[in-house]
């Protein structure tokens, strides 16, 4: 277990707080709040549009592997493809103007282009035990022996749709743990604090940062939040999107997005080009 200190609180900024100075906090402490990251309208019709495929989801995991039904929790639900599900996701919250001022100061010196790799509504139900700590860049394992001075391989931003509390099940994370020499080390529950959060606020965090969602020790709260991570485009994401987005709908994103769901090629530093058809662009391929 690591014996290094970490910072005990998350940094909150403004939504119009400037880039270079988020990207600041998030180096130094791995995560930061950005207070009103969407709009009481916004939510309202997000939360209108996933009604009806959350309502018709079942709480707890389909995976035969015990460890990953424990971590995707018992009476949690996960409500994915949401670019189908809901148009003010594909149309407004993948063009916030913020995703793409960080994951481009982030991605493109080093990577070239990147793409997102999930997109989940993460609801955790009621008497619900605290999930397992881990940092998202576990998906690909060489950057784990590699360490903070590895490439940052995920952004994740997690919206909160109802308040967190430390009471409903607020995501738990270990300020500082991007910066921890042993990433196999993932901390102990009593370094973690709480990200407080109103409903429209953002927990921005690297993949190098040790957290989990927390427990929520209520009888009748639902702690509902939207999460989604960007990695760089040579790393394979965790869903299909060209094979779960219905191309109609693809043509009407803008290039950017249709690029971030894999509907165009990507081209990572050094590369002419991946995710191609007979070396031209996917996009033309599409007629996009």
């Amino acid at each position: 277990m690591t014996t290094q200190k970490q910072r005990q609180t998350l940094t909150s900024v403004e939504t119009d707080t400037p880039t270079d100075e988020i990207l600041k906090l998030l180096t130094r402490d791995g995560g930061v709040i950005v207070k009103n990251f969407l709009t009481k309208e916004q939510m309202n019709r997000f939360n209108a549009e996933i009604e009806p495929p959350m309502q018709a989801l079942r709480p707890g995991s389909t995976h035969e592997n015990e460890m990953v039904a424990a971590f995707h929790g018992s009476n949690t639900k996960r409500l994915t493809n949401l670019v189908t599900h809901s148009a003010t996701f594909r149309n407004e919250i993948l063009e916030h103007s913020l995703v793409h001022e960080v994951c481009d100061r982030t991605f493109l010196p080093e990577s070239g282009t990147y793409w997102m790799t999930t997109a989940q509504v993460i609801e955790i139900g009621p008497r619900s035990q605290a999930q397992m700590l881990h940092r998202d860049l576990e998906n690909w394992f060489p950057f784990i022996g590699m360490g903070p001075d590895g490439p940052e391989v995920t952004l994740n931003f997690l919206i909160a749709l109802t308040d967190f509390t430390e009471e409903n099940g607020a995501t738990r994370v270990i300020p500082g743990s991007n910066h921890w020499s042993d990433f196999e080390d993932r901390g102990t529950p009593e370094q973690t604090v709480p990200a407080i959060m109103n409903a429209g606020d953002a927990l921005l965090f690297s993949g190098k940062t040790a957290h989990g969602g927390g427990a929520n020790q209520t009888s009748d709260e639902y702690r509902r939040a939207v999460a989604f991570a960007l990695n760089p485009g040579f790393l394979t994401g965790e869903e299909a999107y060209p094979f779960l987005v219905d191309r109609e709908v693809a043509k009407t994103l803008s290039p950017r997005v249709q690029r971030i769901l894999g509907f165009r090629s990507q081209y990572p530093t050094g590369s002419p080009g991946l995710w191609q058809v007979d070396y031209a662009d996917l996009g033309d391929y599409l007629g996009l």
